[in-house]
C-alpha cells in the first residue's frame, strides 16, 4: 500500500510539473505576440487509466487541470506571478478565486486557453470535452459548473468528482458516508442465506434475481437484446414487516460482491416544491455506474399511487412520482422496492418491475425453524419450553423472533439466571405483541 501511494505521489508530482512547463510555454508564447508554433512535449507522461479509458492528452490535461489546487493551493498563481509581477488581470487565462479557497481555481475559459491558445477552431474543440456524450459527462468523473444564466458556459469552474479525486490520489475509494448529501446507509449482514427462512416460491423468485446479476450482461450482449430492454432491474418486495425483505436485499449484493444501500426517504421527501426531485437526482447520479443494489424501504412514501390534482401540492407530488419513475428504469443496476402492501404502490411503476416477490408472513413449521436457528441451543432451558409449542400458539415473525431472544438473554444475564424458563420467554412475546396492538 505504501509503494501504490507513493507511485501515485510520484506520478502526480511529474505531471503537475509537465502541466506547470504547458502552462508557462503557452503563457510566454501568447505574450510574445509571435506565430510560434506551440508544440507539446509529451515522453514520459504519466497518464492514467481512468475507468477503463486511457485519456488523450488533452483528457489528460483537463484532469491535472482540475486535480492541481486539490494538491496544490497556489499552482496557478505561482505560474503566473513571475509573468505578471505587479498582479496585472490576465482576462485570457480564466479562472476564478472561490469562496474559502485564496488561490486560483481554474475554468473551462482556462483549459481553452492552455489547450487551444487564441485559436477559435480549437477553443471550440475543446468546449466538446464537456458535452453530455463525452464519457467524462457520461461516467461522472469531471465537468462544468452550473452558471447563472448570462454567464458564459466555459467561465465555470472545472469540477472533479470527489470520488474519482479520491481515486486519482490515493488509489482507492472509500464508501460513501451517510449523509444529507447521501441519505443512503450501506447495508451489511453476518447472516448467510442458510439463515434465511422463506417459502419455496419466495426463494424461487429472488433466484431469478440472481441469476440477473450473474447473467444480464451476457445476455444483453449475446442476444442483442440491448435495443430492447431497460438498463436495469426492478423488483418489488411486500408483505408485512420482519419477514425478510431487508435481509434478503443484503444477501443479495453479498452473493454478487455488490454494495447494498438502503434508501432513507425521510430525507429524500420535501415538502419545498423541487427539493424531492433535486434530492432524488443527486443520489442517482451518485450511484451512476456503481453497479450498486438501491433498495428503498417503505417505498409507500414515494412510490404510492398518485393522487387526482386538486391543487398545486398534487400536481406537484405527481410529477414528484413521474421523475422517480424516470430515473429508476435509467438505472442500469438493481432497484429494490419493499412495501407492506402491494396495493399501496402505484400501478405505473407495478407494471414496470421485472419481479413481485410476496414475503408472507411465516407459518407454524417456518416459525419453529426461526426459533431453532435464533435461540442459541446452548442456552439450557427448562422442559416447559417447547419451541415447537410457542411456534404454533404464537405467529411471530423473524424480527419478533430475534427481539425476544435479546430480551431473554438480557434477563438472564442480568438476574443471573442459568436456565431460561417460559415465564420469561412468555414476557418476551407479551412485548413484542404489545408493540402491534395485540393481545397475547
Amino acid at each position: 500500500m505504501k509503494a501504490q501511494k507513493n507511485t501515485i505521489a510520484n506520478n502526480l508530482a511529474d505531471g503537475l510539473e509537465w502541466l506547470r512547463k504547458a502552462i508557462d510555454q503557452r503563457i510566454a508564447t501568447t505574450l510574445s505576440n509571435k506565430p510560434t508554433t506551440f508544440e507539446w512535449d509529451t515522453q514520459a507522461l504519466p497518464i492514467p487509466i481512468i475507468n477503463g479509458h486511457l485519456p488523450n492528452l488533452y483528457e489528460y490535461i483537463l484532469l491535472m487541470l482540475a486535480l492541481a489546487p486539490q494538491v496544490k493551493s497556489d499552482f496557478f498563481d505561482n505560474i503566473l506571478k513571475p509573468h505578471f509581477p505587479d498582479g496585472h488581470n490576465f482576462p485570457a487565462f480564466g479562472g476564478v478565486r472561490g469562496k474559502n479557497h485564496r488561490g486560483i481555481l481554474p475554468t473551462g475559459e482556462t483549459a481553452q486557453f492552455i489547450l487551444a491558445g487564441n485559436d477559435v477552431g480549437q477553443r471550440l474543440a475543446v468546449q466538446q470535452l464537456f458535452s453530455p456524450a463525452h464519457w467524462f459527462a457520461k461516467e461522472s468523473i469531471l465537468h462544468l459548473e452550473e452558471l447563472p444564466p448570462g454567464e458564459p458556459l466555459m467561465s465555470g469552474r472545472l469540477l472533479l468528482d470527489p470520488e474519482w479525486l479520491e481515486r486519482m490520489t490515493s488509489g482507492q475509494l472509500s464508501t460513501p458516508r451517510f449523509s444529507t448529501q447521501f441519505p443512503a446507509e450501506l447495508l451489511t449482514t453476518h447472516l448467510t442465506w442458510k439463515d434465511l427462512v422463506l417459502p419455496g416460491k419466495t426463494l424461487e423468485q429472488v433466484a431469478e434475481l440472481r441469476i440477473w446479476m450473474d447473467h444480464h450482461a451476457t445476455i444483453q450482449a449475446t442476444w442483442d437484446l440491448q435495443r430492447h430492454l431497460k438498463p436495469g432491474y426492478r423488483a418489488l418486495f411486500y408483505g408485512p414487516p420482519g419477514t425478510g425483505k431487508t435481509l434478503t436485499a443484503t444477501l443479495l449484493g453479498q452473493a454478487a460482491q455488490r454494495l447494498v444501500f438502503r434508501i432513507d426517504l425521510s430525507m429524500v421527501v420535501s415538502k419545498y416544491i423541487g427539493e424531492t426531485e433535486k434530492n432524488l437526482a443527486s443520489l442517482f447520479d451518485k450511484a451512476a455506474n456503481k453497479d450498486w443494489i438501491l433498495f428503498f424501504d417503505e417505498a409507500d412514501a414515494l412510490f404510492g399511487k398518485r393522487t387526482e390534482v386538486r391543487d398545486a401540492r398534487d400536481k406537484y407530488a405527481n410529477q414528484e412520482t413521474a421523475f422517480l419513475l424516470q430515473r429508476v428504469e435509467a438505472f442500469p443496476g438493481l432497484v429494490i422496492l419493499a412495501s407492506n402492501l402491494r396495493k399501496n404502490i402505484d400501478e405505473a411503476f407495478a407494471r414496470r418491475f421485472q419481479s413481485i416477490v410476496y414475503f408472507p408472513f411465516p407459518d407454524a413449521q417456518q416459525r419453529l425453524t426461526l426459533w431453532n436457528k435464533i435461540l442459541p441451543a446452548e442456552v439450557p432451558r427448562s422442559a416447559e419450553v417447547d419451541l415447537e409449542r410457542l411456534a404454533t400458539a404464537y405467529e411471530l415473525s423473524g424480527s419478533n423472533i430475534v427481539n425476544i431472544a435479546q430480551y431473554v438473554g438480557l434477563q438472564m444475564l442480568a438476574q443471573g439466571t442459568q436456565q431460561l424458563e417460559l415465564p420469561l420467554v412468555l414476557e418476551g412475546i407479551r412485548r413484542e405483541y404489545a408493540k402491534e396492538e395485540k393481545l397475547l
